[in-house]
C-alpha cells in the first residue's frame, strides 16, 4: 500500500474571485482519495491542503500548475508532511 502523505500548495496569481477554490475541490473529487480543503489567504494566495496517497497529491498539484484552472496562475509552492488527519473529505472554507 501507497504511503499517504500531506501536500500544502499556495497558488500565486489571479486566483480568487474566479471560483478557483470550487474547481480545485472538484478536481480533487475527481482524482478521489483526497481528504484537506481549499482556502483563500489575506495576501491574494490560495492555499490547498490535501492528503492522500502521493501519486493522488501529485496529481492535483499537477493540475494546480498546469491544468485548465480558473483564472491565472502565476506559480505555485508546495511542502509535503506527514498527514495529520481529520478531514471530513475536501472541503472550501
Amino acid at each position: 500500500m501507497e504511503e499517504e502523505v500531506r501536500m500544502t500548495a499556495w497558488v500565486r496569481g489571479r486566483v480568487q474571485g474566479v471560483g478557483f477554490r470550487w474547481f480545485t475541490r472538484a478536481n480533487a473529487l475527481r482524482i478521489g482519495g483526497l481528504a484537506g480543503f481549499a482556502v483563500n489567504l489575506g495576501d491574494g494566495r490560495v492555499q490547498v491542503v490535501a492528503e492522500g496517497t502521493k501519486d493522488r497529491c501529485e496529481a492535483l498539484l499537477e493540475w494546480l500548475r498546469t491544468g485548465d484552472t480558473p483564472g491565472d496562475v502565476d506559480g505555485v509552492t508546495e511542502i509535503w508532511a506527514t498527514p495529520r488527519g481529520g478531514y471530513d473529505g475536501f472541503e472550501i472554507r
